[in-house]
């Protein structure tokens, strides 16, 4: 997936998910404040998506039917989530991917059946991704809370990046 930066560090009772906000049209920029961070399940939840907006927002919707199907069970609902994408003659055409989080897991989606964990706590989607991934990981060991170095990380992607701006949209919740 390319065109956007997504990243989720949980460090230190805290997860946080930052987005940039270029939205990009080939080589044209046609946006530079998009939304691809928000809360779902009244809050318990936050996500970000990475790829088409459209197909983002099928999943978003998805992912939220499927949390009120299974409350309290992010796992579950993004097990459940990802077997319909994979399985769903509509929903396999959907070109996004997805980092979700509550208090107790941090996932990944993707459409080719993935519902992953991140090893050690950091995990990145997007055009930008491996830079923020790389700098995130970098920056962990640093005395920084997790939404400073969502922050920091996301701006050394922005800086590398093309298709990545450092408009953030930034969303948190108090880790279990």
């Amino acid at each position: 997936m390319h065109a956007t930066t997504i990243l989720m560090v949980r460090k230190g009772g805290r997860v946080v998910i930052g987005g940039d906000g270029q939205v990009s049209l080939g080589q044209t920029i046609v946006k530079g404040n998009a939304r691809k961070v928000r809360r779902l399940a009244k809050g318990a939840v936050i996500g970000g998506f990475a790829g088409a907006t459209a197909d983002a927002f099928t999943l978003f919707e998805r992912l939220e039917a499927k949390l009120e199907q299974y409350p309290g069970q992010l796992t579950r609902a993004c097990v459940e989530l990802t077997k319909d994408w994979r399985t769903d003659r509509y929903l396999r055409r959907l070109e996004a991917m997805m980092l979700v989080a509550d208090k107790d897991v941090s996932l990944l989606l993707s459409g080719a059946g993935d519902v992953l964990e991140p090893e050690g706590g950091v995990m990145a989607i997007g055009s930008g991704g491996n830079y923020a991934l790389a700098a995130a990981r970098a920056l962990e060991e640093q005395d920084l809370d997790a939404e400073a170095i969502v922050r920091r990380a996301m701006r050394i992607a922005a800086e590398i990046c093309v298709y990545t701006n450092a408009n953030l949209v930034i969303e948190s919740l108090d880790a279990a």
